[in-house]
């Protein structure tokens, strides 16, 4: 008979690895929900303990990264807390409007228009609008690696050893 809490536990294990690359969907949360589902489903007894915390710190490193890493970059190209504020907001709405690629150039053409209004400096507002956009694909990277890892993780401790 099929476990029906181990067959969405691996389902939302899955899905986080899928859906990391998807704007909006929270990769790590969903990692961390389907090994706790698992953990608590098989009487708190698998994964193991040692494991459990790993891959735990892992989803919620995965957390972090969705939440700060975008940001970050952008902060770190000189953009202003207004400028990726901004960017972000026109890059859900473009995302929403015109898929991933609406996302991206949103976010390029926000942070390059507004610090090139407060500064004035092209090749300023370029670096900024570049930092941002490769942050947001770094970190879309990672969170890739981090619940794939996850997933791996919880396949081997819970099925293999």
């Amino acid at each position: 008979m099929v476990d029906v809490v181990a067959v969405v536990a691996v389902a939302l294990l899955v899905g986080a690895v899928v859906g990391t690359v998807v704007p909006m969907v929270p990769g790590g949360a969903l990692s961390l929900a389907g090994l706790l589902l698992y953990w608590w489903g098989s009487g708190f007894t698998e994964p193991g303990l040692l494991p459990l915390v790993v891959l735990s710190v892992l989803a919620v490193t995965t957390v972090l990264v969705d939440l700060f890493a975008g940001a970050s970059a952008a902060r770190y190209g000189g953009a202003s807390w207004t400028t990726t504020v901004a960017a972000v907001v026109v890059s859900i709405v473009l995302f929403v409007v015109t898929g991933p690629i609406g996302l991206l150039v949103g976010l390029f053409g926000t942070v390059f228009a507004l610090e090139f209004v407060l500064g004035g400096d092209v090749r300023e507002s370029s670096r900024s609008a570049a930092y941002a956009t490769v942050g947001v694909l770094a970190s879309t990277a990672i969170q890739v690696l981090l619940t794939a890892t996850v997933f791996l993780g919880f396949v081997l401790s819970v099925f293999v050893l």
